[in-house]
């Protein structure tokens, strides 16, 4: 990996007291800020894979409890039944039969 040439190595009369302005420093810090960069992709990386992962989880246990309102409450004690009630479910018999609307007449 290349460093870059900072200002300071452009200007061969650079010279400064300040340790933390000196080329050696910046060269310093300038491979931590590519290492804490690396390792924030990489955990990123992580974090997307995990949310995908936990999304999916969400997604099987939402068809499951789908899958469990229709084959073992509708199944087991029937779509009128009080059981399917109590799991959200809307009985039968409060089910409004579908009408059809009658034409407006011509005037």
């Amino acid at each position: 990996m290349t460093i870059p040439r900072f200002a300071n190595q452009t200007v061969s009369t650079y010279n400064t007291t300040r340790a933390d302005a000196s080329t050696a420093n910046l060269q310093e810090v300038y491979q931590a800020m590519l290492i804490s960069q690396q390792t924030e992709t990489e955990k990123l990386a992580l974090y997307h894979a995990a949310s995908d992962a936990a999304r999916l989880a969400e997604w099987e246990f939402h068809n499951g409890v789908l899958a469990m309102k229709e084959v073992v409450v509708r199944g087991q004690y029937g779509s009128d039944s009080d059981q399917a009630q109590a799991v959200e479910l809307k009985k039968k018999s409060d089910r409004k039969r579908p009408t059809r609307k009658k034409p407006d007449a011509m005037a």
